[in-house]
């Protein structure tokens, strides 16, 4: 299924010449990936610790675009620049997943969203990476399948932010947000599980 995840080569062609001039300046592909971890743990702590004040919500939109600017630095870095590790490869999966659980996981303080729902999305989302980096042992590569990337659920969640920080969810519909997302995150790592099977069994 298509996802967001398609205009990635676009965007790594634009980002190209800057990958080149940070490898020539000694950046290191894990560097970049710990930093996006780090961003994205900045970013929630203070919506998580203080949801009365929703200014900092506006953010996470920038937050979501920087961070899969950096992602596709770091994997620029170690394809192309000769940084690839197995280190890296680690550090890529754990700090993505805690990238999400840092942006995610701050919503649960909203009670108009409800806390379940948004705990649900993360370990949704947590499981639609981790069928995704089992397509290695598949035998298939590292599995992008939808409908509900990592970049689509960039997207989602960074509307929702702004959407929060604007007072602007209707109160009948707000309940539904997460759980959908969590919906959408959990037919994506079933459909990465089924390309798996799929390929493996033929």
């Amino acid at each position: 299924m298509p996802t967001l995840y398609a205009l990635k080569p676009a965007f790594q062609d634009r980002l190209r010449p800057l990958v080149g001039k940070l490898a020539a300046m000694g950046v290191t592909a894990n560097g970049v990936t710990v930093l996006a971890a780090l961003l994205s743990v900045a970013a929630g702590t203070p919506i998580a610790a203080l949801p009365g004040w929703r200014a900092p919500l506006f953010l996470i939109p920038v937050v979501l675009f920087l961070r899969m600017a950096l992602n596709a630095i770091d994997g620029m870095l170690a394809r192309e620049h000769g940084q690839a590790s197995t280190l890296g490869m680690y550090l890529n999966e754990i700090c993505d997943v805690v990238s999400d659980l840092a942006l995610i996981l701050p919503f649960a303080a909203f009670a108009q969203f409800g806390a379940w729902g948004v705990v649900a999305f993360a370990i949704a989302a947590a499981l639609s990476e981790f069928a995704g980096v089992l397509g290695i042992a598949a035998g298939i590569g590292r599995n992008y399948a939808g409908p509900f990337g990592k970049s689509d659920r960039a997207l989602a969640l960074g509307a929702v932010a702004v959407l929060t920080a604007a007072g602007l969810w209707p109160a009948a519909i707000a309940p539904f947000v997460f759980p959908a997302m969590a919906t959408l995150s959990l037919l994506t790592a079933i459909n990465r599980i089924r390309a798996g099977l799929t390929d493996s069994a033929g």
